[in-house]
């Protein structure tokens, strides 16, 4: 009775055990028995794999409600058309590679994309080419998805008639990498996203900005190049946020900047360059960010901190031949700046220590009177403004006496 007991409960075990499904490939072209894709995504099932060949497919509303993957051959072509949605997926364990899509219209009622992951986790989307785009990938609700080396261009007239490149929405552990985007309103947008990272992206000559998030906490930003631009980066109404050996380079125009920080907290700059910007970073009510062993060579004002941003921390920074290094429109001043490096600092080091033994301000009247006054730039390089700055600097009245650097560095700061 025993044996045979135990041999019923084995049966019944094997039994209720998840019985493997065999995945199979399935091959679109124009010889095969399967010639469309829309086809493929209907008689697949979970686990296979569609194959696309190389060729051209004018198909459109390609809804991916199963756990497959999609794989081109050769850079296949899917001409949208300029008509409704590319690849819509609905299903989680989805991964699209290899394709070549474009020709998405411009649509006012609907986020039109060449590829729409909608609330679905796990997820990769990776070695695609994505081109004449309203959005190229968007992503709702959706977790945990790799979006690796896509090439993705636009032709961006205005603001108003162009989508963003990468746009995530409600999203959290998304990681983007190696990703290029040029040629929409933005190039990367996250709105309510947590938790991601985004490492070694290209975004340029983007309308707006490269990279814009909001209300999206938590998030890690390295090794990005931001070039040519509207703007570099735009950080809003965020906290938590780590920003680190990025480089923002040639971001140029009246109102344009490097980064952009409106509203955060909390964070972290460390080791970027900014090269080359209107304005290097520019902070509004941004509070206990510390912003350490970065590079401002060669911008117009290398940080214009207003009033209502306290309890930041410079420390370590290298300011090289920009136009105002510090700016602000306050008399006063609640942030540290310590150890930093300024090529304008002309004090002495009498017990070569390495540190200035001068403490230096590193807001001249002039910048002050530039940013009330703009005309006023004409002035620039002139001897009065000198004059100007050198009085000032003996009898301080205007510029915030508070903002000073007790330990200015003599030597330019080498990071390891």
């Amino acid at each position: 009775m025993t044996c045979r007991f135990l041999y019923i409960i084995f049966a019944l075990y094997t039994l209720l055990l998840p019985q493997k499904v065999q995945s199979k490939d399935i091959t679109v072209c124009k010889d095969c028995e399967i010639k469309s894709i829309k086809k493929a995504l209907e008689i697949c099932a979970d686990g296979d794999r569609i194959i696309i060949k190389k060729g051209t497919y004018t198909e459109n509303n390609l809804v991916v409600d199963k756990q497959i993957e999609i794989t081109g051959e050769d850079l296949p072509v899917i001409d949208l058309e300029y008509k409704y949605q590319g690849f819509l997926v609905q299903s989680d364990h989805v991964k699209i590679s290899g394709l070549e899509i474009k020709n998405i219209g411009v649509n006012y009622m609907e986020d039109l994309s060449a590829i729409k992951i909608d609330n679905s986790d796990n997820c990769i989307i990776e070695n695609n080419i994505i081109t004449d785009t309203f959005f190229a990938i968007y992503l709702a609700k959706a977790n945990h998805c790799l979006v690796k080396n896509n090439k993705i261009f636009g032709q961006a007239q205005t603001e108003t008639s162009s989508g963003n490149g990468i746009h995530l929405w409600k999203c959290s552990y998304i990681t983007m990498e190696y990703n290029e985007t040029a040629g929409h309103r933005d190039g990367f947008y996250l709105e309510f996203v947590t938790k991601g990272t985004m490492t070694g992206n290209y975004s340029h000559n983007n309308l707006r900005y490269g990279l814009h998030f909001m209300f999206s906490d938590s998030n890690v930003y390295k090794e990005n190049l931001f070039r040519e631009n509207g703007a570099g980066v735009a950080v809003m109404y965020t906290k938590n946020i780590e920003m680190l050996n990025n480089k923002f380079e040639d971001n140029w125009g009246p109102a344009s900047y490097g980064l952009l920080l409106k509203d955060i907290t909390r964070s972290l700059i460390k080791g970027n360059l900014f090269y080359k910007n209107t304005t290097a970073i520019y902070m509004e009510g941004s509070d206990k960010i510390n912003v350490e062993n970065n590079e401002f060579n060669n911008n117009g004002w290398a940080t214009k901190i207003l009033g209502n941003c306290m309890e930041n921390k410079f420390t370590g920074n290298n300011y090289l031949s920009n136009t105002f290094d510090v700016s602000s429109n306050s008399s006063k001043s609640q942030n540290i700046y310590s150890g930093n490096y300024w090529d304008k600092y002309d004090g002495y080091d009498l017990d070569k220590n390495g540190t200035g033994d001068v403490p230096y301000r590193p807001v001249s009247l002039y910048s002050m009177i530039v940013d009330k006054v703009p005309e006023s730039i004409i002035l620039l390089r002139s001897f009065i403004v000198e004059l100007i700055d050198v009085t000032e600097k003996a009898m301080p009245v205007i510029i915030p006496v508070t903002l000073i650097d007790e330990s200015p560095e003599m030597k330019k700061i080498i990071y390891n």
